[in-house]
């Protein structure tokens, strides 16, 4: 396979806009985790045991083990996985998967597990790439009804500046990131990829007292350019560059189509390719983190799957977590700490999360009320925080962009306390929606 046919993409991330405001696992010098740090706030114990596991993946030592996160819903299992592949450093994959994605009509389970696998291993490739690179003074873009055709970007340096039409993929990749006016981006004038590099401070329309990048001065220079560009390849994403090249050569001789499922020869020429990019010292292997949330959902052939896979020569992390108990292993009858056989539980290092104070989260909807932009007043803010104490932390967070809408409807950018109050009278919590069924549970379909 000639290497300009590479598939160039930046890394898979699969994890929610909810959590894009964490940056680490605030963690000190000491290892210790600080009260509010990195976009984490509290689980203090729960961060200072995931910066030990970052320690010794870093060091070579954690071969052939894994980690399972056991806590109540919302306290942060899948933000400290996230904050855990932040550590590793940058272009370090993180992949989500639902236990219960992997029961597929389409694909074996173990085809499923075997590909979130391969997108959590990032190969690192640095090469010199012509790019469009300045900062975005105007970004615009271009629809057709509820359809995505383009957008308009206007980059600028301190020596240049030029006006950009680009295409629906790249716009779509400008929308993901989230990009607005004083951001410090790269567009690879070949492949179209985009990359968030910073922020200007003399372009900025609003300051931030704490921001997950760096502010930078204004760049120099041309807009187009050649520099040295870093790719993050997954090995999912060679496989399936190879898998399409075995496909086509089926096609042409009158074989059958490309299969739902990636051939063990595919990967094998995947590894292959590694082994040489490494061999040479172009290339550099990324372990990354793969995230199994409801991992009591798992059965015995998958927990066997992922057993064997820990001890694989590509390998990333695999978090496991679960707010079970103990609970019957799905499709058996046998009872077990949080329904995962006691033999791979044996290979888990747990981390335990616990309930969040009322003073955490209080924190906690302040920061993710900034990371949406929505501006709460003091009132509005300790209002929250009653529910979400009262009730639970989840339900309160849901409730900030519908008191964001009800008060815009009413002609106030901050969201005040009876705003808030509205939106919790218009939806629900699980405890009011239980007793709205008692009382109506005759007029209901059983």
């Amino acid at each position: 396979m000639p290497e300009e046919s590479l598939p160039v993409s930046s890394i898979v991330r699969s994890f929610a806009w909810t959590h894009s405001h964490i940056r680490g696992l605030g963690l000190d010098e000491n290892g210790r985790a600080k009260k509010i740090a990195d976009g984490l706030v509290g689980q203090e114990e729960a961060r200072e045991a995931a910066g030990i596991i970052v320690e010794l993946v870093k060091r070579g030592k954690f071969s052939g083990r894994g980690v399972l996160i056991v806590g109540p819903p919302g306290t942060g299992k899948t933000a400290i996985a996230i904050a855990m592949a932040k550590e590793l450093g940058e272009h370090t994959p993180f992949v989500a998967l639902n236990a219960a994605e992997i029961y597929s009509l389409e694909k074996k389970k173990t085809e499923v597990l075997m590909q979130a696998i391969r997108r959590a291993i990032g190969v690192r490739v640095r090469e010199r790439r012509r790019v469009y690179e300045g900062v975005v003074t105007k970004l615009e873009p271009i629809t057709s009804g509820y359809y995505l055709e383009g957008a308009i970007v206007k980059l600028e340096t301190s020596d240049d500046e030029r006006e950009l039409t680009v295409g629906p993929e790249i716009a779509e990749q400008l929308l993901a990131l989230r990009i607005r006016p004083g951001d410090h981006i790269l567009i690879d004038a070949e492949t179209g990829a985009v990359q968030l590099l910073g922020r200007v401070k003399s372009k900025l329309k609003r300051r931030y007292d704490i921001d997950f990048l760096a502010v930078e001065q204004m760049p120099s220079g041309p807009i187009l350019k050649t520099r040295e560009v870093v790719h993050v390849f997954t090995l999912h994403d060679l496989d399936i560059r190879f898998a399409g090249y075995e496909a086509r050569l089926k096609s042409f001789f009158g074989l059958f189509a490309f299969e739902r499922e990636i051939t063990e020869d595919a990967r094998k020429q995947t590894d292959s390719f590694v082994k040489k990019l490494l061999d040479e010292g172009r290339g550099e292997l990324l372990p990354g983190v793969l995230f199994i949330d409801d991992a009591h959902l798992l059965d015995l052939e998958a927990f066997s799957f992922l057993t064997k896979a820990m001890e694989a020569e590509f390998s990333p992390i695999i978090v496991l977590a679960t707010n079970r108990g103990m609970t019957k292993i799905r499709g058996t009858d046998i009872e077990s700490p949080h329904g995962i056989p006691r033999d791979l539980l044996d290979r888990l290092l747990i981390i335990v999360t616990r309930p969040y104070t009322e003073e955490e989260i209080r924190a906690i909807i302040s920061i993710r009320a900034e990371e949406e932009e929505i501006p709460l007043s003091d009132d509005a803010l300790e209002e929250l925080t009653r529910i979400g104490a009262s009730k639970s932390l989840r339900y309160a967070l849901q409730l900030l962009i519908p008191a964001h809408i009800i008060a815009l409807r009413r002609g106030s950018t901050k969201v005040g306390v009876n705003d808030v109050r509205e939106a919790e009278r218009l939806f629900s919590d699980i405890k009011r929606s239980i007793d709205l069924i008692n009382k109506y549970g005759e007029l209901m379909l059983r």
